[in-house]
């Protein structure tokens, strides 16, 4: 059967998916590599074509998403090929096999240790974020969220990192897993559950193939509820 036109099949669109990240990794890399003014314009003139493909992608527009981020890795390539940025472009192959990522949490108020969670998660590979209904929120933490679920999940699903962000389910938290089948857990640092337990109840769910780790390291003393405290410490 023929395609319509301007229709691209979904496996090309995940190609340009996956034409993306591998820009986002080259610019994760280059950071700022002592460059002059005219080389910093030329990175940052990729960021915002690499933006522009992910704002069309997700309006399934993939001829304009492609172009786009063909002439951010073109621009990216020429600083390479002059020395002035060093990198490497990910084999195509590699980016379209990457394992599923899951990383959950409540995100109340974004912070840099989110952020370097979820970073390292889209080290690991595609991130799949599960932020916490308001209802398990309010009984784990004893207190009602500052930011709402549904304003929670918006921020989360617009970080650079993420893949795809869901609410979690009100009375099983392992019910999100089971829908997106992941290929690996990533644990926060002070999340209440260990490696070896949710293990443990993954296989009792047929899901013994996925891997869990945690990340131990943190960034600071971020928390959402030692935010809450300093602001109401100092400004109210």
């Amino acid at each position: 059967m023929e395609r319509e036109p301007g229709v691209i099949a979904v496996e090309e669109c995940e190609r340009v998916k996956a034409y993306i990240e591998n820009v986002e990794q080259a610019l994760q890399q280059v950071g700022s590599q002592g460059l002059q003014p005219v080389q910093e314009y030329i990175v940052e003139l990729a960021r915002e074509y690499t933006s522009d493909a992910k704002y069309y992608l997700e309006k399934n527009d993939c001829f304009t998403s492609l172009a786009c981020i063909a002439y951010a890795e073109g621009l990216l390539d020429s600083l390479r090929h002059q020395g002035a940025v060093s990198f490497n472009w990910r084999p195509l192959t590699e980016l379209l096999g990457r394992p599923r990522v899951l990383v959950a949490g409540s995100f109340e108020l974004l912070h840099p240790g989110h952020i370097h969670l979820l970073r390292r998660a889209w080290e690991l590979g595609r991130v799949y974020v599960v932020v916490s209904r308001d209802s398990n929120f309010e009984r784990f933490k004893g207190r009602r969220p500052v930011v709402g679920e549904k304003d929670r999940l918006t921020v989360v699903e617009n970080v650079r990192y993420v893949s795809k962000a869901v609410l979690g389910d009100e009375e099983d938290f392992l019910k999100p897993l089971e829908e997106l089948k992941p290929d690996i857990v990533l644990l926060g640092p002070d999340q209440w559950i260990s490696p070896g337990e949710l293990k443990k109840l993954l296989e009792e769910r047929g899901l013994s193939r996925v891997r869990v780790e945690k990340l131990e390291s943190r960034i600071g003393e971020w928390s959402s509820s030692g935010i809450i405290e300093k602001v109401k410490r100092e400004y109210c």
